[in-house]
């Protein structure tokens, strides 16, 4: 049991302290498997979590909560998988990095260890300078991992994959300046985000 605690926090670890180190040693070998199922693992774990948040916060859990908690939450991490993959073949495209689908499924499924860390700090958000505290915290995090797998994972040019970084940070940074963020917050937390309207 300890061995396979060690064999999940390692990798998380590595990303952590030395993410080029890692994402380097990505290679293809045909078992995208694994990749699929650790996005699911990982969103059942995030979709969990937050159903305790709740439950401690005195909310009613209901049948529904229970079965997207347990069942849509962990599909939907698969799905943005496969979306945030084609995403990735784009930019590494862009960039003039490896032209290989699986090396990209492979580095987005190393990082998905922040999808319930995600799913739980939106969660925890009470109000408004919270909802923006962490929000842009996480989506800081989520760009700084973005480009550490289009250069170091996809072997994208780093002047390129600069570039297209800068284009993403400003995007977000639009994003947060206008009223859209209020649609970017709702769809992560819903109570928090009514806070700011008030």
């Amino acid at each position: 049991m300890k061995k396979k605690i060690r064999n999940v926090i390692k990798p998380i670890r590595n990303i952590i302290v030395n993410p080029r180190r890692y994402f380097t040693k990505i290679v293809a070998d045909g078992n995208m498997e694994e990749s699929m199922m650790k996005a699911f693992l990982y969103g059942l774990l995030g979709g969990v979590l937050v159903l305790l948040i709740r439950l401690l916060g005195g909310a009613t859990i209901t049948l529904g909560s229970i079965f997207t908690a347990i069942v849509i939450v962990p599909v939907l991490a698969v799905a943005l998988l496969f979306v945030f993959g084609g995403l990735m073949m784009l930019v590494s495209e862009i960039t003039g990095g490896e032209r290989d689908w699986e090396i990209a499924i492979k580095g987005l499924a190393s990082i998905f260890f922040i999808y319930p860390v995600i799913l739980v700090l939106n969660a925890l958000a009470f109000n408004c300078t919270s909802m923006w505290v962490i929000s842009m915290l996480v989506d800081i995090y989520v760009l700084f991992l973005f480009y550490n797998i289009s250069l170091y994972c996809m072997r994208g040019k780093r002047g390129n994959v600069a570039i297209v970084i800068a284009i993403l940070a400003l995007f977000m940074v639009t994003v947060y300046a206008t009223d859209y963020r209020l649609g970017w917050f709702m769809l992560k937390n819903t109570g928090a985000t009514l806070a700011c309207l008030l």
